[in-house]
């Protein structure tokens, strides 16, 4: 590889808006991230599921069949 021509990798402080953080290699100085994996919904199970029908059964229910 050529020298010079490379970015500097260096360890990096990464935190998240619920206040968690941890450090990874990166060539930014820090990262802030609005929703990481302890906070998402889909992570932590509190994600919602809406049951809402789906166009056959709104079909069905408007001609009554």
């Amino acid at each position: 590889m050529k020298e010079g021509i490379h970015p500097n990798y260096k360890t990096t402080k990464v935190s998240c808006a619920c206040g968690s953080a941890w450090e990874t290699k990166s060539i930014e100085d820090e990262i802030r991230l609005d929703v990481c994996s302890a906070c998402h919904p889909f992570f932590t199970g509190q994600q919602k599921f809406v049951n809402r029908g789906g166009r056959v059964e709104k079909f069905k229910n408007k001609y009554n069949l």
